[in-house]
């Protein structure tokens, strides 16, 4: 039986370049910190068009491996850099609103998170981490804080409880899926019919979360995580037909 023969793939330059870069930091030759020539000697040298390494360079910064800094100077340049959070928040983002991952997916991915994140955080968060959390919680509590300051002072207040534990991958991951679904939970909190009722009522969970892991009580810490998400933001489920 004769073989069939497939056309080749052909990799954009980009691509190539993309490709350059990882296996250098892959092989430990490019580290955080590290500076790459600049464009006008970095591209010869790749054997590849200047417009065509700015797009891979663009790609790398989207993903926040690498930060560019326009103009002349010891400070111009693109420098790798270690910034995972901001970009995975947005890759997520994205991802969710394309339909990739369902809202329940999302929902349940939080609460495997940040029952991990509240049990560890109540063995390792120091108490500088708490009492900033505490400074969180209690604005979160003042009359005058209308509901996009509350939906970003809560968003804080479970990050910085995922930075505690420990676990930089777990803070890292918390803190994508917490940003994935913050428009949802704004509209959510937004939509509420006793918009200071809700608020009371969300934000003493967050001082018992709290209270708990300062008591050093993780697993109680855990479950109402689990609780406290569940309850209103499980409901954005249901508002939006399982996505």
């Amino acid at each position: 039986m004769p073989v069939e023969w497939q056309p080749v793939r052909q990799s954009r330059t980009h691509e190539l370049v993309l490709r350059t870069i990882e296996e250098r930091v892959f092989a430990g030759e490019l580290k955080a910190g590290d500076r790459l020539p600049p464009e006008r000697e970095l591209a010869p040298v790749l054997g590849v068009s200047r417009s065509a390494l700015r797009e891979a360079l663009r790609v790398l910064e989207t993903i926040g491996v690498l930060v560019a800094q326009p103009g002349r100077g010891p400070d111009s340049g693109a420098r790798i850099v270690r910034n995972p959070d901001d970009a995975l928040g947005r890759l997520l983002r994205l991802h969710f609103a394309l339909g990739s991952y369902s809202l329940h997916d999302v929902l349940e991915a939080r609460v495997v998170l940040e029952r991990s994140s509240w049990e560890a955080a109540a063995r390792y968060a120091s108490d500088e981490d708490l009492d900033e959390a505490g400074q969180l919680v209690r604005r979160m509590g003042e009359p005058d804080v209308g509901v996009a300051e509350f939906n970003d002072l809560d968003t804080r207040f479970h990050v910085l409880v995922a930075r505690s534990s420990g676990n930089a991958l777990t803070s890292t991951l918390t803190s994508a899926v917490r940003e994935s679904v913050r428009p949802l939970i704004l509209r959510a909190l937004e939509e509420a019919e006793d918009w200071p009722t809700t608020a009371g009522a969300l934000n003493a969970q967050h001082a018992t979360l709290l209270r708990l892991v300062r008591d050093g009580r993780g697993d109680e810490a855990a479950d109402l995580a689990e609780e406290h998400i569940r309850g209103l933001h499980g409901t954005l489920v249901d508002g939006n037909d399982g996505r």
